[in-house]
């Protein structure tokens, strides 16, 4: 069953309708469509069309957040092949919100880092709702140094509100294992990508995203603070969400114009969420030309341009 974001409604209403004719005219028109669902097709195509053209920050988050848009267990299903996932930070336990192995993309042996919101309630209640623990970090990094051993190239994909913000978090190092994950990113000496797939919030994203290459598809977001976090620090009134996601450039257009982000991968007409099979393609693609574009530099080469490339970051943003 389809999910309708509150700026959707006119489309709601047009699908709506074409849902109730065809079960009114069931197989009237043999394999064909009656003229009027066609119109109503094409009107509800035509008020996507515009609705996506023109989002603000806002929508654009709400898209980012959308319940059915694919998380990173369905790019890892879809996109690899042999995933074997590694589980334990050899320190204090598991967590599940990050999910870390190792695998085979297009013929290549790889290591994958992802996290995982869920899709239900019993898998985003296994997932913690995809804010890793302190020991998600440490098992990233675990993965990471695993990876610089052995020669494997790391992709991670992006998707988290932030680090889980609880006291137990807090207690067993959360600051740390978080700037720890970042140190392990910014030392890989192997092609690296990270591709954020739904929203990117805090450190809590920043911990696994920190590689060679960062890209983002079309209605994700990416910034260190959630917009109703920065509307409560701001303004002290979490309603000011709306003018604080105006204010905090974080969609895929404004972070590529500043450098920020490496490339834009395009969504489907009405986002990811509705044709997810597409917008998987999509980034596949877009993963094995950033991996190709680096397999020709060395581990001291591939060092230089993602230290220039961070010490740059932000220089130019006016």
């Amino acid at each position: 069953m389809a999910i309708y974001l509150d700026f959707e409604q006119n489309v709601a209403e047009l699908e709506g309708r074409i849902v109730e004719l065809n079960r009114l005219v069931g197989g009237e028109y043999g394999e064909g469509e009656s003229p009027e669902i066609q119109r109503l097709k094409q009107s509800a195509n035509e008020a996507i069309f515009k609705l996506y053209a023109n989002l603000t920050p806002w929508q654009i988050a709400q898209v980012a957040r959308h319940p059915q848009r694919p998380h990173s267990l369905t790019y890892i299903a879809e996109l690899f092949e042999d995933f074997t996932p590694l589980a334990g930070d050899r320190a204090y336990g598991e967590d599940r919100a990050i999910i870390a192995g190792l695998a085979r993309f297009r013929g290549t042996a790889v290591a994958v880092l992802g996290q995982e919101k869920g899709s239900d309630t019993k898998s985003r209640l296994k997932h913690n709702f995809g804010m890793p623990m302190p020991e998600g970090y440490r098992k990233a990094v675990r993965l990471m140094d695993l990876a610089n051993r052995f020669r494997l190239p790391v992709i991670s994909f992006i998707d988290t509100a932030g680090a889980f913000p609880g006291i137990e978090a807090e207690a067993r190092g959360q600051a740390q294992a978080i700037a720890t994950s970042i140190s392990a990113c910014l030392k890989l000496t192997v092609p690296s990508v990270a591709v954020v797939i739904g929203e990117g919030m805090s450190g809590g994203a920043m911990a696994i995203a920190a590689m060679s290459r960062v890209l983002m598809l079309k209605y994700a977001v990416y910034n260190v603070i959630s917009p109703e976090g920065a509307a409560s620090i701001l303004w002290r009134d979490s309603t000011k969400s709306k003018d604080a996601a105006e204010a905090m450039k974080f969609t895929a257009d404004a972070l590529f114009r500043f450098g920020i982000i490496d490339g834009i991968i395009p969504e489907p007409l009405g986002g990811a969420h509705r044709f997810p099979n597409e917008a998987i393609t999509a980034v596949g693609s877009a993963i094995q030309g950033a991996l190709e574009e680096m397999q020709q530099l060395s581990s001291q080469e591939l060092l230089a341009v993602k230290r220039t490339r961070y010490l740059e970051m932000g220089r130019n943003i006016s």
